[in-house]
Formats: C-alpha cells, sequence, structure tokens
C-alpha cells in the first residue's frame, strides 16, 4: 500500500501499460481485466471501436496518476501486480501468431515482473522497519513502565524498614513481597494455613516447580532453626515441591549449612538480592530464583551470593 506521498517510478508505470497492452488481443479482455480493478464503467466506455487499446491504456494511466492523493498510483501498483504474476494468456491463444502474441506477452511481464520485485522489497523493507520502530516504541514504555513500577516497590519497601522486626512489619513484608510477585508476572498464593495447621507465607510458582514461601523481616539474622521448622513444612507437601526463605536481615554460617544438603529443596533470597538486583532491574524475581536454584542443583548450596552471581 502506497502512502500518500509516495508516486510509482516512470519505470514501472510504462513498463505496466505495455505487460496491459501485451497480455490482452481483445478489448473485452482487457476492459474485464481493467474493471476487476475498480477501473470505472464510464472509463471504460470511452474505449471506442476507433480507439487502440495502446491509446485508451495511455490516456486512462494518464487520468489515474492525476488523481489527488496519488489513489491512481496505486491502482496502478495493483494492476501491475496482476500482471506479474500471469503465466497464461487465453486472450492470446487460438490466433494465427499466437506463438508471437504469447511470446510478446511474457517478455513484457518479465520486465513488469523484475520491477514489481524491486517495489515489493522496498514495500517489505519499509514495513519490517516499521515493526522495528512499534517493537522499539513497546519495549521503551515496558522499560519506562518496569523502572516506575520498580521505584514504586523500593520506595513502599523503604516504608516498611522501620518496623522490621515488628509482627506488623512482618505482616507488611509478606504483602509486599506478593505485590513483587505480581510485578513480576509470577503466579503466587497469598498466605494460608496447610491441612495440620501450621502457617504458610504462600507460595509462587516458576517454570512447574511450587515454592512454599517463607518471609522474614526479623532485626536478626535467619537462624538453625528457622531452617528447620520450614524444611519440616516442605518435607510434608508432594514431592516437588520447594521452598524460598527471603531474608531481610540475611542468614548466619549455620543456617546455610543446615539448609545446604545434597537435592535440597530450599533456595535462600535475602536483602542483596533485592536490593543489588531485583529493584534495580538487573535480573528479575523469576530470573533470581532460576539462578540460585541452578547453584543449588549444580552445588548442593542453598545460599548464592551476589558477588557470584555472573559465575
Amino acid at each position: 500500500m502506497l502512502s500518500s506521498s509516495k508516486q510509482l517510478p516512470p519505470q514501472l508505470i510504462a513498463l505496466t501499460q505495455d505487460a496491459c497492452n501485451s497480455a490482452f488481443w481483445r478489448k473485452m479482455a482487457l476492459k474485464l481485466f481493467l474493471r476487476q480493478h475498480k477501473i470505472s464503467d464510464s472509463q471504460l466506455a470511452s474505449l471506442t471501436e476507433s480507439e487502440t487499446k495502446r491509446d485508451f491504456i495511455a490516456r486512462l494511466f494518464l487520468a489515474l496518476i492525476q488523481l489527488p492523493n496519488n489513489e491512481g498510483h496505486q491502482t496502478i501498483l495493483e494492476i501491475a501486480y496482476s500482471l506479474s504474476g500471469m503465466e497464461h494468456f487465453p486472450d492470446l491463444e487460438n490466433w494465427e501468431d499466437s506463438n508471437e502474441k504469447i511470446s510478446r506477452a511474457r517478455d513484457a511481464i518479465s520486465r513488469l515482473r523484475t520491477e514489481v520485485q524491486k517495489i515489493k522489497r522496498l514495500e517489505n523493507e519499509l514495513i519490517n522497519a516499521e515493526h522495528r520502530r512499534q517493537r522499539a516504541t513497546i519495549e521503551r514504555e515496558r522499560i519506562i513502565a518496569s523502572q516506575q513500577g520498580l521505584q514504586k516497590l523500593a520506595e513502599s519497601l523503604q516504608v516498611l524498614i522501620p518496623r522490621q522486626g515488628t509482627p506488623g512489619g512482618g505482616y507488611a513484608f509478606e504483602e509486599w513481597f506478593y505485590e513483587l510477585t505480581n510485578f513480576a508476572e509470577v503466579s503466587s498464593r497469598k498466605p494460608y494455613k496447610d491441612p495440620n495447621g501450621r502457617q504458610i507465607d504462600g507460595s509462587i510458582t516458576i517454570d512447574g516447580t511450587t515454592f512454599l514461601v517463607e518471609c522474614k523481616f526479623l532485626k536478626g539474622q535467619v537462624e538453625v532453626q528457622d531452617i528447620d521448622v520450614f524444611l519440616s513444612k516442605i518435607g510434608t507437601k508432594a514431592d516437588n515441591t520447594m521452598g524460598i526463605m527471603i531474608s531481610m536481615s540475611g542468614y548466619n554460617n549455620g543456617a546455610i549449612k543446615t539448609a545446604s544438603r545434597d537435592r535440597t529443596p530450599l533456595l535462600l533470597l535475602d536483602y542483596s538480592h533485592i536490593y543489588s538486583i531485583i529493584l534495580p532491574g538487573i535480573l528479575s524475581l523469576k530470573e533470581v530464583v532460576q539462578r540460585i536454584g541452578r547453584h543449588a542443583s549444580q552445588t548442593g548450596e542453598s545460599y548464592l551470593s551476589v558477588e557470584n552471581f555472573s559465575g
């Protein structure tokens, strides 16, 4: 489709005229073809018995290229597309010199087809360029929205810091974490009690694996007994269930050692993952979990420090 500011090159118009004249011998066949391309009946009726096809086509094309907004150029282009795809010429058959007529038509169509292919390549390049522009715009808008969303999450987390270590702060941190999962488009379930009446801080599902969540918003580091309690909760669930603990005060060495083992079901995140990787937009929550999960599957270690993420 031509834009209102684009015109066809004269070479293509001339070749289209020649192909149009060569592909049809009878005026009625030419009229039928042109009517299919929205040439008006009044224009077609102006082709008299005394006027040659060549003169009529020249007159018609002159009128078309003078139409406003390049509408006529678009019509000629559509005619050129139709002609360039012709392989058979029924109107040129069954004449004494049919072979000569068909040969001349094939030559005209071949020359036209070469020019049409140039136009199509240019059109495809323009379409691809527009698609790239649209994708770039969408990506730019996504990045801006992501940055704004992460900034909002960072600000709301900062508001919670003075409440760290309080029961109310813990519940608020759980709510914050599920705002993060929603932003990251990670499937999640908010806090609930299991059939044994034990409080579960919710769960998330990544790559088909369900992770029980344990949010720790303590002033002190997570210790061994906290890990043991959470592991006992994980152990009562289905075989493919794992756990993620998020501690905003980190873990002592004993806690990390207790969580780490062959085929460990527990991954450990802390404030450094939140502040240094997720909130700056370096990696998403899902990507951080995947990275720590790979590390755990390779080493049995539940915790991967931010400094070693690139390793």
